[in-house]
C-alpha cells in the first residue's frame, strides 16, 4: 500500500466511530473466561444462538482423509470443549425451551441435548423409559426430562402449519441443503414419534418426585470441564440451578397436556388426560408465588383448556364461572340447536364470542350436512346469517357462503334476516359506526335480491326506515325499480357460484380453504379453475404439508402449464398423505386422477404414477394381512411387482422406498424362488435392498441344510456387518456413549444402519424374522465378548464365530438393534417362544431380572398352554433355568430360588441350600413350601427351622414332607406324577406375580 492510500484509509478510520469486531467461535477456546463476559453483554454479538449453533458446527465437522473417506468427526479435546462451550450457553439461558426451540432447528437443538445426556452421566444403551429417575443424581435425572420434555413438545410443533419459504433464483443452490436439512429433521421426527410413548411414561414418572430437581450451570459444567466430577460435586444435591418441584410439575403437566391434546385426533379419549394435565397446571400457576422456571404461553393454556372442557363435556351451563365457549359447547352437545342460535344473536350486541370461533362452529355443522346428517340444514342457513350480521356490524366483507345463500331466497329466510338484525343492534346505544354499516348491509341485501317484491319486504321494514336516509330509500328503491323492468326474472339463470360479488381476496381465501379440505379429484380440478382465473400464482405452495418426494418434484414442476403444474402436484401430495395414513380408497381415486391426468402428456410421469399405484396396492395388501387377514396376493399383483423390480428406463425417476416395500413384499409372501433365481444380477449388483433380499431368501430357503449352505449365511452375515460398522479411520469415543439419536453409520454398507432397520420392519415373515433375529444375536455376542451373559436364538450355528475386525463394528448400534428386532417380532407374534427367550436373555445380560423372567415365564406358558402341559424341555433348558433361578437370586426371592433348582436334570442342592440360609427373602417364603416335591430340600428346611427356633415354618415344611404322594416308596409314576403337579401350580403362580 503506497503512503498515501494509508493516509486516506486512516483518514476514513479516524472521521468515523469504530465498531468493534464481531468475536470468533475460536476466540472462546483459547480464554475460558471469554464466554461469560460475553453472555452478560446487553446485545452480545454472536447471539447466544449464533454462538451454539457455530460451536456445535465445528464440533461435528467431518474430515475426508487420504483414501477420500468421510470420517466421522474426531473425538478429542478441542471438539469436546466446544460442545460444552454450547451447553455453557444452553445453561445461561437456563435451559429455556421456549427460547432454544425459537433459535435453533431440530437437528442442532437434538444435538445440543444428546450432548447434554452424556455430560450428564445417562446410562448409554438403556432406554430412558427403564430408567428409574429418583435413584439417579439430580442433574442427571434433569436431563432425562428436560430431553423427553423437548420431545413431546417437537411432535407438537412440527404439527402446527408453518409458511413455506419460496427461493429466488439467487437462492436455488441452497436448495441441496435444505434439503438435507429437512431430511435430518424428518428422521428426527420419526424417531421422536416412534418413541413418544417411552417419552410421556419418563414424564408422568417426573410427576411422582416431589423433591427439588438440580440442573446444570456455568459452574457446574466447568467443574465437568475441570474433572472436578471426581469427588461427586456436580452429582450432588446442591450442585446446579435448583428448580423447585411445582414449578418443573407445572411445565411437565403443560406439555403433557399438550401432547395428549395432540394425539386426540386419532384416539379421543386422550382429550380426557390432556384436560387433567391442564387442569394440574392452572392450579399450580394459582399456587405458585414466583414462576422464574415456569415458561409457558397462558393464553395457550386458557385456549387448550377451554379446547378440551369442550371436547370432553367437562363444563355445565349453569355454572357462572363457564366461559360463553362452554356454553355454546354445551348447548351442541345438548343438540339444542334454537339456543345456539339465540347464543349468537346475543352476542351480535355482546362480542363474547371471537369470529373465528362462530365461523367453526358452522364449518363443524356444514362438514355434518355434507357427511349426510339431516334436519341440519336449515340450522345451518341460520348460523350464516347470524355470522354474516356479525361481520357487516364489523365492517367486514361478507362470506361467499352467505352470498351463496341469498341466491335462492324465501320469505321466510328473509324475515329471519330481518330479525337478526334488529336484535343485533343496541338501539340504546348504537354507535354511528354500527349505523353506517348496518345500513349498508341492508342496501347490499337488497341490491342482491332480484324479486322485487322481497325487495319492498326489505325497504318497508321498520328497521331500513330508522337507519336510511328518505333520500337513500328513494333512491335504492327507484333502482331496484329500473333494473326490474329491464330483466325477465323467469328468462335469466341464477348466476354461478363464481358469479357473486364479493373481494376476489376473500373468493380466494375461501377457495383455497376449500382446496386444502377436498379429496374429491374433481372438486379439486374446479377450484384449482377458478383459482387460476382470478390470479397467477403457484397454488401447490397454498399448504406447507403438502409434500411429493424430492425424486419427482423436479419433473413436476417442469411442466410448463401452471394449472396443470398444481394440479398433478396437489393430487399425489393428497394421494401420498392418503396413503399413508391407510385411507387407501381416497390414495386409490387421487392416484388414479393424476395417472389419467398425466397419461396425456408425458410417459414418464405415467410410469411414475403407476409405480405408486404399485405402491399403494403392496401397502393395502399388507395391511389387511398385518390385520390377520390370510389371503395371498392376487398373482397380477405378484407379477407387477416383479415388473417393477426387473424395470429398467431411463431417467426415470426412481424413489427407492418403492423398490423397498416390493423385497419386502416378496419375501413376506415367501416369493424366496424368484428372489434366489430368477431376478437379474444386475438388478442385485445396483439396488441394495434386492441383494439383502436375494441373500435372506437364499439363507432362509436352505434351513435346516447341510454345512455347504452356509456360504449364503455368510454372504448376508458379511453385508449386515458393514452396514454395522464405522470407518476404521475413525477412533472410538472413549467413554463410549451414544445419544439416543444419533447415528454412527459407516459408509461402506451397501445402506445405512437406519434405512437397513426400516427396511427390517417392514418384514413380518416368521422364518425371515427369525434368520434376522439369530444374526444380530451371533453378532452381539461377537462384540460383547461375554461368554457367560450370551443371548440365545435360533441357527447360530450358520453364522461365523469370529470377527476379522471387531474393532470397526459399532457395539451400541448391535445391541439397539437387536432390542429393536425383538421387540419388533414380538410386535408381531407376541406368542413366538423362541423370540421370548431371545428377549429374555436380552433382558437378563442387561441385568433386568424382573423384565428377564417375565419373558422367560410368557415363553413356558405359550408353549405349555399355559402350564396347563409340561413345558418341552427345548424350551426350558437348563441353561434357560439356571437363568431364571438368578434372576430370582438377585431379586432376593431365595423360596423361588429353591424351587426352580428342582426343575434341573440333576436337581443343584447346593443353590437351593444356600438360598434357604437367606433369611432377608422378599418372596413369601413358607407359601411356596407346597411347591416342593423333593424331599431332600423339605428335610433341610425343616433342619433350618428347626436351628432358628421358628416352630410355624418347621410345622409348615413337616406337612409338606408328610403328603403321601412324595413317599419315597412310591412308584415312579406317582413320584413324577406329584412332581408335575407341583411344577404347574409353581409356574402358573409365577406367572400371575411377573407377568
Amino acid at each position: 500500500m503506497s503512503a498515501e492510500a494509508a493516509d486516506r484509509v486512516a483518514a476514513v478510520i479516524i472521521g468515523r466511530p469504530s465498531t468493534p469486531l464481531q468475536i470468533s467461535w475460536f476466540e472462546f477456546l483459547l480464554d475460558n473466561s471469554l464466554l461469560e463476559k460475553h453472555l452478560q453483554k446487553p446485545n452480545a454479538d454472536p447471539a447466544p444462538m449464533q454462538l451454539i449453533v457455530q460451536f456445535l458446527e465445528q464440533a461435528s465437522k467431518q474430515s475426508v482423509n487420504e483414501q477420500n473417506l468421510v470420517q466421522a468427526p474426531a473425538d478429542n479435546r478441542r471438539n469436546r470443549t466446544l460442545k460444552l462451550l454450547a451447553l455453557k450457553v444452553a445453561a445461561h439461558m437456563k435451559w429455556d425451551l421456549d427460547v432454544l426451540e425459537k433459535g435453533l432447528t431440530i437437528p442442532v437443538l437434538n444435538m445440543l441435548l444428546n450432548e447434554l445426556l452424556c455430560v450428564s452421566k445417562v446410562p448409554p444403551g438403556v432406554k430412558h423409559v427403564d430408567l428409574d429417575l429418583s435413584t439417579l443424581p439430580p442433574t442427571t435425572a434433569m436431563a432425562v426430562i428436560i430431553y423427553n420434555r423437548w420431545a413431546v413438545r417437537t411432535i407438537v410443533l412440527s404439527s402446527f402449519p408453518e409458511k413455506q419459504t419460496k427461493p429466488g433464483p439467487h437462492q436455488m443452490n441452497m436448495l441441496s441443503i435444505v434439503q438435507q436439512e429437512k431430511e435430518m429433521t424428518d428422521n428426527i421426527l420419526t424417531v421422536l414419534k416412534e418413541q413418544a410413548a417411552d417419552s410421556i411414561s419418563v414424564l408422568e414418572g417426573a410427576l411422582r418426585l416431589k423433591r427439588d430437581f438440580y440442573v446444570h450451570t456455568l459452574r457446574t459444567l466447568e467443574l465437568l470441564a475441570a474433572d472436578a466430577a471426581a469427588n461427586g460435586e456436580t452429582e450432588s444435591s446442591t450442585a446446579g440451578l435448583c428448580i423447585s418441584a411445582d414449578e418443573l410439575h407445572c411445565q411437565v403437566h403443560y406439555d403433557l397436556g399438550g401432547i395428549f391434546f395432540h394425539q386426540g385426533c386419532t384416539d379421543q379419549s386422550t382429550y380426557e388426560k390432556a384436560c387433567e394435565h391442564f387442569r394440574q397446571t392452572k392450579e399450580i400457576l394459582k399456587k405458585l408465588s414466583v414462576t422464574v422456571h415456569v415458561h409457558l404461553d397462558e393464553k395457550r393454556l386458557a385456549g387448550y383448556w377451554n379446547a378440551c372442557r369442550a371436547l370432553t363435556g367437562d363444563c355445565d351451563p349453569s355454572d357462572p364461572h363457564t366461559t360463553p365457549y362452554d356454553q355454546i359447547n354445551s348447548l351442541i352437545r345438548a343438540h339444542n340447536h334454537q339456543a345456539v342460535i339465540e347464543a349468537f344473536i346475543k352476542d351480535n350486541t355482546s362480542h363474547s364470542l371471537p369470529n373465528h370461533f362462530r365461523r367453526s362452529v358452522l364449518r363443524e355443522f356444514m362438514y355434518k350436512v355434507q357427511q349426510g346428517e339431516s334436519g341440519l340444514g336449515e340450522f345451518c342457513h341460520k348460523l350464516c346469517i347470524c355470522n354474516a350480521v356479525r361481520d357487516a356490524l364489523e365492517g367486514e366483507v361478507l362470506s361467499v357462503r352467505f352470498q351463496q345463500l341469498l341466491l335462492k331466497p324465501s320469505r321466510k329466510m328473509l324475515d329471519f334476516i330481518l330479525e337478526v338484525c334488529t336484535r343485533s343492534l343496541k338501539r340504546d346505544c348504537l354507535s354511528e359506526m354500527s349505523r353506517r354499516n348496518m345500513a349498508g348491509f341492508l342496501k347490499t341485501l337488497c341490491e342482491g335480491l332480484e324479486d322485487l317484491s322481497l325487495v319492498f319486504v326489505v325497504s318497508s321494514h321498520q328497521l331500513f326506515l330508522d337507519l336510511l336516509k328518505e333520500e337513500e330509500r328513494k333512491v335504492l328503491v327507484e333502482r331496484m325499480r329500473k333494473r326490474s323492468a329491464t330483466i325477465s326474472l323467469s328468462a335469466k339463470p341464477l348466476p354461478s357460484f363464481y358469479d357473486i360479488p364479493a373481494s376476489a381476496s376473500v373468493n380466494i381465501g375461501q377457495l383455497e380453504q376449500q382446496l386444502i379440505l377436498s379429496l374429491d379429484p374433481r372438486r379439486i380440478r374446479q377450484i384449482l379453475i377458478e383459482l387460476h382465473g382470478m390470479a397467477e400464482r403457484p397454488f401447490w405452495r397454498v399448504n406447507s404439508k403438502w409434500e411429493v418426494p424430492p425424486d419427482y418434484i423436479s419433473v413436476i414442476l417442469g411442466i410448463k402449464d401452471n394449472l396443470t403444474r398444481d394440479l398433478v402436484y396437489i393430487l399425489m401430495a393428497k394421494g401420498l398423505h392418503c396413503s399413508s395414513i391407510k385411507d387407501f380408497v381416497h390414495a386409490r381415486q387421487l392416484f388414479s386422477a393424476c395417472l389419467e391426468l398425466v397419461t396425456e402428456f408425458s410417459p414418464k410421469l405415467r410410469q411414475v404414477m403407476l409405480n405408486e399405484i404399485l405402491l399403494l396396492e403392496v401397502r393395502a395388501h399388507e395391511s389387511l394381512a398385518a390385520e390377520g387377514s390370510k389371503d395371498r396376493p392376487p398373482p397380477d399383483l405378484v407379477s407387477r411387482v416383479r415388473g417393477y423390480l426387473e424395470m429398467r428406463i431411463h431417467d426415470l425417476p426412481l424413489r427407492q422406498v418403492v423398490g423397498e416395500e416390493c423385497v419386502a413384499f416378496m419375501l413376506n409372501w415367501r416369493e424366496n424362488d424368484y428372489l434366489t433365481l430368477q431376478v437379474p444380477p444386475s438388478l442385485v449388483m445396483n439396488n441394495p435392498y434386492i441383494k439383502v433380499g436375494q441373500l435372506l431368501a437364499s439363507t432362509c430357503k436352505e434351513l435346516p441344510g447341510p454345512k455347504e449352505s452356509r456360504r449364503t449365511a455368510k454372504e448376508l452375515w458379511d453385508v449386515v456387518v458393514q452396514i454395522c460398522s464405522v470407518s476404521v479411520q475413525h477412533k472410538r469415543n472413549s467413554d463410549g456413549r451414544v445419544g439416543l439419536i444419533k447415528q454412527r453409520e459407516s459408509s461402506l454398507g451397501i445402506m445405512h444402519r437406519s434405512k437397513f432397520i426400516t427396511f427390517i420392519k417392514k418384514l413380518r415373515e416368521p422364518l425371515v424374522l427369525t434368520t434376522l433375529i439369530s444374526l444380530f444375536v451371533r453378532l452381539h455376542s461377537i462384540v460383547r465378548d461375554d461368554i457367560v451373559n450370551e443371548v440365545t436364538a435360533e441357527h447360530l450355528s450358520i453364522w461365523p464365530s469370529t470377527l476379522p475386525n471387531i474393532q470397526a463394528v459399532d457395539v451400541e448400534a448391535v445391541a439397539v438393534t437387536v432390542k429393536e428386532l425383538v421387540s419388533y417380532a414380538l410386535i408381531l407374534n407376541p406368542n413366538n417362544q423362541s423370540w421370548l427367550i431371545t428377549q429374555a436373555d436380552i433382558y437378563f445380560v442387561t441385568s433386568q431380572y424382573s423384565a428377564a423372567l417375565n419373558f422367560y415365564l410368557q415363553a413356558g406358558a405359550v408353549c405349555s398352554d399355559f402350564f396347563t402341559k409340561p413345558v418341552p424341555p427345548d424350551a426350558y433348558t437348563d441353561q434357560v433355568l439356571k437363568r431364571m433361578i438368578k434372576c430370582c437370586s438377585m431379586m432376593n426371592c431365595h423360596t423361588q430360588v429353591a424351587v426352580l433348582c428342582q426343575f434341573l436334570r440333576e436337581v443343584d442342592y447346593m443353590t437351593a441350600f444356600k438360598a434357604l440360609q437367606e433369611q432377608n427373602s422378599h418372596d413369601a417364603m413358607d407359601s411356596f413350601y407346597d411347591y416342593i416335591w423333593d424331599v431332600t430340600i423339605l428335610e433341610y428346611l425343616t433342619h433350618i427351622h428347626h436351628k432358628r427356633g421358628e416352630t410355624e415354618k418347621r410345622q409348615i415344611a413337616i406337612k409338606a414332607i408328610g403328603q403321601t404322594e412324595l413317599n419315597t416308596s412310591n412308584p415312579e409314576e406317582v413320584l413324577q406324577l406329584a412332581a408335575q403337579k407341583r411344577k404347574k401350580r409353581f409356574l402358573q403362580a409365577m406367572l400371575k406375580l411377573y407377568c
